[in-house]
């Protein structure tokens, strides 16, 4: 039986909260201890606070000054192995578990609160305008590491659509990013086991991990937008067609058909025209919309379209 310093289990409390800023999908962030950027990150007290919810409320107001609208459990990240969950500094040595959570919002200009691009972290991840450039040596790289390996390059292929037998399923943000996790090609796995990078990875990397709780938020984000209308809660209260468009290509990395995307919008009865018209849009101004009130909370409401080009 271990000594008491080695028992124990502390539990850490992660917050996921994207919002669009600049027509960009942005996640908050906070400096981590290594200069990375960090996700919102504090311990559960179980002597004082009463949820993990509350307790995640306040330190997020706390440590960035925002406060949170809706938010959902992710998942317990207990891993060992990882620079997270590690031992706890200090005598007690306790394994440190975190739960993750997902918010959104459409209020990005709260006082202190700073904001990262997720594409910037995931910037494989982005096929707006085609595979992105660094997606080719990723590649490459990927396939000299699997060396042969018949399930290795299967995995490649499903994950990377590098084959034309294969899509992009853009939900699979997580798998891609462990795939490059155990391949070496991420700076966070030479960091977890202490030796140089293997070249310089792309993306930014984020203190302990955090990336890998970012992406597990993204890829649900993108899943439910298939099912659940989630992406009203990043929009403001009135919005053009082309505003909600740019908002889904910017959280999926996709470009979507535009006439489709628009005829699958109307064919949801979510929204209804406003009876106004936007002046910002540098063009001939735009019919506003707006979410028909009441419908998002029942059962019912579908997600939106993703109607990919081709």
């Amino acid at each position: 039986m271990g000594a008491p310093s080695e028992q124990g289990v502390r539990i850490g409390l992660s917050a996921v909260v994207i919002a669009l800023r600049d027509r960009k999908a942005c996640v908050l962030t906070t400096p981590g201890e290594d200069g990375d950027a960090a996700l919102p990150f504090g311990p559960f007290d179980p002597a004082r606070d009463r949820t993990f919810e509350r307790a995640l409320r306040d330190f997020v107001t706390a440590q960035t000054g925002f406060r949170l609208g809706f938010v959902e459990q992710l998942y317990t990240f207990g891993d060992l192995g990882r620079a997270s969950p590690r031992a706890t500094p200090g005598p007690e040595r306790r394994r440190e578990v975190s739960v993750g959570y997902l918010a959104l919002t459409a209020d990005a200009a709260q006082a202190e609160a700073r904001w990262t691009p997720v594409l910037d972290i995931f910037p494989w991840e982005d096929r707006r305008d085609g595979p992105t450039a660094c997606l080719a040596p990723l590649i490459a790289d990927l396939t000299a590491w699997a060396a042969g390996d018949a399930r290795r390059l299967a995995r490649i292929e499903t994950l990377f659509a590098s084959a034309p037998s294969h899509r992009w399923n853009e939900g699979r943000v997580l798998d891609r990013y462990e795939l490059l996790y155990e391949a070496g090609l991420v700076a966070e796995a030479a960091r977890d086991q202490d030796r140089p990078p293997l070249r310089t990875a792309p993306g930014r990397a984020m203190a302990s991990d955090h990336r890998r709780i970012l992406a597990t938020g993204l890829g649900r984000l993108r899943s439910k937008l298939k099912y659940r209308p989630v992406l009203f809660d990043l929009m403001p209260a009135t919005f053009t067609l082309s505003d909600l468009q740019i908002a889904a290509e910017a959280v999926t990395g996709l470009s979507l058909h535009k006439q489709n995307f628009r005829r699958g919008v109307e064919r949801t009865g979510l929204v209804e025209p406003t009876g106004r018209l936007s002046a910002t849009t540098g063009g001939r101004p735009a019919e506003l919309f707006r979410v028909i009130d009441g419908d998002l909370a029942t059962g019912e409401a579908l997600g939106l379209p993703l109607p990919a080009q081709r």
